[in-house]
């Protein structure tokens, strides 16, 4: 029973390992050209982003916008004058930050 119990548990660690890393969070962000910033969000199993929460803060990390995903998983938002970063928060331990600057047309 106890041999039973011990390889159930590892092979329950061992599919729940796998399980996260399959899970992988992903954005890219985009400058439309027209005073806009596009985000994209997904993971890298292919699930939606949808609902997930994503917020932009300026330079000294104050929130300037908050939201969340669309249904589409986009995020689009009016863009910042000076220094900012984009946060697609997908839980603790699965964030993906974009500085600004690395935001191009």
């Amino acid at each position: 029973m106890r041999k039973t119990l011990s390889a159930a548990l590892g092979l329950t660690a061992a599919l729940t390992m796998g399980h996260a890393l399959a899970h992988t969070p992903l954005c890219a962000c985009y400058d439309m050209g027209d005073g806009s910033v596009l985000c994209e969000g997904g993971f890298s199993d292919g699930s939606s982003a949808a609902g997930m929460d994503i917020r932009v803060v300026d330079g000294s990390g104050q929130p300037i916008v908050e939201g969340k995903m669309s249904e589409y998983s986009e995020f689009e938002f009016d863009k910042p004058q000076g220094a900012y970063t984009v946060i697609f928060d997908a839980g603790p331990g699965h964030q993906v930050k974009i500085q600004g600057r690395d935001i191009v047309e």
